[in-house]
């Protein structure tokens, strides 16, 4: 691996691939890593095709999975978008340190894109990892292209939420999964989550897709309607997949992101 700082950034090269290649990046206090889409392959061999002018797109996956479980909607996204897509704090390879809460995970955010330079970002971000996808729009209104918020976890009072279910259909789909257990206190924020989440809601002011998943979510398809009411332009729509709405309707999925992403390309 080259030292930090070899290509004249703080991106060190993990592996490289055409289509995805790895990297991790001191995004503030933590390393991250991540993959990529549509970016330079390699040391100073330049910009990959349809790289100059493309606007570039954050992906943020939810509790339990890490960067590669986005690659359908990134090769979709690939041909006209950056994609970028990190492990969260505590997921994949990236560092496994905490403190595991959905204000780090907003911090990550801005400190991962400030990193990799990129001022003006579009965001989709899946349960969990949609909150820091919306409280940075609201905290940075001019850095945010268009918003995609797939099966949010509603900023509302619940009861605890047992995620072993779903971590055992993790370990099905693809072994042991690689995580921190304790990142998965990220749950836990949402038991009485702080007023400050709904209120950011309000201060949303890119173009935003919350994408439901329909009867087969476990999330409350009453609060997701609720918060897309909240946010000032925004549409829902429905697509009845369940929670892992890019999993499991993939192509239905990319093509409804891709399409509403395209509408807003600068």
């Amino acid at each position: 691996m080259p030292p930090v700082g070899a290509n004249g950034s703080n991106v060190s090269f993990v592996t490289d691939t055409p289509a995805r290649p790895a990297r991790r990046i001191q995004a503030g206090p933590v390393r991250l890593s991540f993959r990529a889409w549509n970016f330079a392959p390699a040391p100073g061999a330049g910009p990959g095709p349809g790289h100059r002018g493309s606007p570039p797109v954050v992906l943020l996956h939810g509790p339990g999975e890490d960067a590669a479980d986005w690659e359908p909607l990134a090769v979709s996204l690939a041909p006209a978008w950056r994609v970028h897509a990190p492990d969260l704090r505590g997921h994949g390879d990236s560092e496994h340190s905490g403190p595991y809460t959905v204000d780090q995970l907003t911090a990550d955010v801005e400190a991962f894109v400030d990193a990799l330079g990129l001022r003006r970002v579009a965001l989709v971000g899946h349960s969990i990892g949609a909150v820091p996808a919306y409280l940075f729009a609201a905290k940075h209104p001019d850095r945010v292209i268009r918003l995609v918020l797939e099966e949010p976890v509603p900023p509302f009072p619940r009861a605890p939420l047992d995620l072993q279910p779903h971590l055992d259909q993790r370990r099905e789909r693809a072994g042991e999964p690689s995580f921190d257990p304790d990142a998965m206190a990220l749950s836990s924020e949402f038991t009485e989550p702080p007023a400050a989440w709904r209120d950011a809601l309000g201060d949303v002011t890119a173009p935003t897709l919350l994408i439901a998943g329909g009867p087969d979510s476990h999330l409350d398809q009453d609060q997701l309607a609720e918060m897309a009411a909240l946010i000032p332009d925004c549409e829902l729509t429905t697509i009845p997949a369940g929670h892992r709405v890019h999993a499991c309707d993939p192509d239905t999925f990319a093509e409804t992101v891709t399409a509403f992403l395209g509408a807003g390309q600068p």
